[in-house]
């Protein structure tokens, strides 16, 4: 299936997010499963392989990161696919370069890792907080881009991925987990404070994609108002990144377990198929 114009094109703004589209559920319900079936050849072509990747979620509190991740665990063995939900820096981590504690949870060779909050919390949080000096996040641009450059010659795939949504609709959210016992939890003080400081998120947003969406590792800015579009469009941006140039046909059969196999239950399989 052909990617389809999910996300803003170009260089991503928010405000250039005027249009927050919607889709059918049964669609999305039908199309996700597709996705999902793509993900788990992915895996599969990427096992003993040099291949691996880092997806990086970002997004407004409340605008679907976790669901996404769920969704791509449905998909993925646990073996080989890996989910970081990055809180605040340790003691130890604070005593160290803050990229430390990335480097230390990077995808190894076929495996797919999930940065849940990233590196990127240098120039958004750590930023709009006081947590870093100006001098100290200015200078992380830079280096977060030498960061990710280094990835990439390794040979690692980036996909990097922020969830948009509209003030009016993070409050529904807001409102909707407190009236719901199963999702309460998922609710902090640090939420209510950070929505006081919307303005100064949304500019540091502004500057991160200005000055770290690279050619090769590009911001895609995801509208999701709607959450079945938004995870439709997430799903699609990292399908098409993890499947480009890599070959999805099954693996051939290992020639030792054709053996075993025709033993043990009289089957002959060819190995090689």
């Amino acid at each position: 299936m052909k990617s389809q114009s999910f996300e803003v094109s170009g260089r991503p703004h928010l405000h250039h997010v005027t249009h927050f589209p919607a889709t059918d559920f049964a669609d999305y319900e039908r199309r996700l499963a597709t996705m999902q079936e793509t993900l788990q050849l992915v895996q599969q072509a990427y096992l003993g392989t040099a291949h691996r990747a880092l997806i990086v979620l970002e997004g407004w509190d409340t605008a679907g990161k976790g669901g996404i991740v769920r969704r791509l665990g449905w998909a993925m063995d646990p073996r080989s696919f890996k989910v970081h939900a990055i809180a605040a820096p340790t003691a130890r981590e604070k005593s160290l370069h803050y990229l430390q504690r990335f480097w230390e949870r990077l995808p190894q060779r076929g495996q797919v890792c999930v940065f849940d909050r990233s590196h990127y919390g240098r120039v958004l949080v750590e930023r709009v907080e006081g947590f870093a000096s100006k001098d100290e996040w200015k200078r992380a641009y830079h280096e977060i881009n030498e960061f990710e450059r280094m990835l990439l010659d390794d040979g690692v795939r980036i996909v990097k991925i922020f969830m948009h949504i509209t003030p009016d609709e993070q409050l529904r959210r807001f409102r909707n987990r407190l009236t719901d016992p199963l999702k309460r939890w998922k609710l902090s003080y640090e939420d209510f404070r950070n929505r006081d400081r919307w303005a100064e998120y949304a500019e540091a947003i502004e500057d991160m994609m200005e000055k770290t969406s690279t050619r090769h590792a590009p911001w895609h800015l995801v509208p999701a108002n709607d959450k079945p579009y938004g995870r439709l469009a997430a799903f699609r941006i990292i399908v098409d990144r993890l499947t480009d140039g890599v070959d999805l046909s099954p693996r051939p059969l290992d020639a030792d377990v054709a053996k075993a196999a025709e033993k043990l239950l009289g089957i002959t399989v060819p190995s090689g198929h």
